[in-house]
């Protein structure tokens, strides 16, 4: 049967598709601008006759940063802060979410928790204080002050646990039935069902992590622990090309580039694991409902 749609349905569909193809190319843009920079030669870049492709092709910005071991150590440090940082937050977010899920009848001290979290979301003790508790606790200065501080993020939790219970609770309780306990229950049939959620605050904290520059910033005093986000912080906002400790080798090949083109490139290789990872994880938003056992 052919449905007829009315002149509202083809002006709204229209104006639907002009405003997401305006919004995917605002999106687009900025990559192609960084990456055509990044390929372009240093006079066309500071000349500003770049574009969305590259101005008299070169790779020198790139045989610049091969030979530059600082940045691609920066890399390794947000690399294991993302394995370790979001394995701490996936593991946090489940356990926490899976009880508060459970309604008050079983879980009597709910509100109570629901209410703490709640107030955690909205009050801080400030950027001093929380300072002067890592400093106590000697984290300064190491890999585990990346990772710790933001271990729990209350609102995933929040969004995990509103998953859950939505949930179809016939499929729990036949759990039950059949002799599993609570760690079954948990691993065997909620988060097989729960892999849209799963992959979605996946995504969050592996962007979280790789994308966070300020606590690098505020709580490392060596620049040589820097993860890869505050390295390129302290490049933005230092002007200067920093000279020390460069072969001749490096400083002639220095001196053909521009901060824009070296700066082009440290920015797009750094976007290069989350445009490769995403994919992967997309079906899994698109997906949406769950797959469950229960048949109507």
């Amino acid at each position: 049967m052919k449905i007829k749609h009315s002149k509202s349905y083809y002006v709204y569909q229209v104006f639907n598709t002009i405003i997401l193809t305006l919004v995917t190319l605002s999106c687009i843009f900025p990559i192609l601008h960084v990456f055509a920079m990044s390929l372009s030669d240093s006079t066309a870049a500071m000349a500003g006759r770049v574009t969305f492709f590259p101005v008299d092709f070169s790779l020198a910005a790139y045989e610049y940063l091969i030979k530059k071991k600082d940045f691609f150590h920066s890399v390794a440090i947000s690399g294991g802060r993302v394995v370790v940082g979001t394995a701490f937050n996936m593991i946090l977010i489940v356990l926490t979410a899976y009880p508060l899920a459970r309604p008050t009848s079983q879980f009597r001290g709910r509100t109570a928790y629901m209410i703490y979290f709640a107030i955690t979301m909205f009050l801080g003790g400030g950027l001093i204080p929380t300072y002067m508790v890592i400093k106590n606790l000697h984290l300064l200065n190491t890999f585990w002050v990346l990772v710790l501080p933001c271990a729990m993020n209350i609102w995933n939790v929040i969004i995990m646990m509103n998953f859950i219970r939505g949930l179809p609770r016939s499929v729990e309780e036949a759990a039950f039935v059949d002799g599993a306990n609570h760690w079954q229950t948990l691993f065997r049939v909620i988060l097989p069902m729960s892999k849209p959620s799963l992959a979605s605050l996946l995504l969050f904290s592996m962007i979280g992590h790789w994308n966070s520059w300020f606590d690098g910033m505020f709580y490392m005093n060596n620049p040589n622990n820097y993860p890869m986000a505050t390295y390129l912080a302290t490049q933005i906002i230092n002007n200067n090309q920093t000279m020390t400790n460069m072969t001749p080798e490096q400083l002639a090949l220095l001196s053909s580039l521009s901060e824009k083109t070296v700066r082009s490139a440290q920015l797009f290789i750094s976007i290069i694991p989350i445009l490769v990872v995403y994919p992967f994880l997309q079906k899994f938003f698109v997906k949406g409902i769950t797959v469950g056992s229960v048949k109507e």
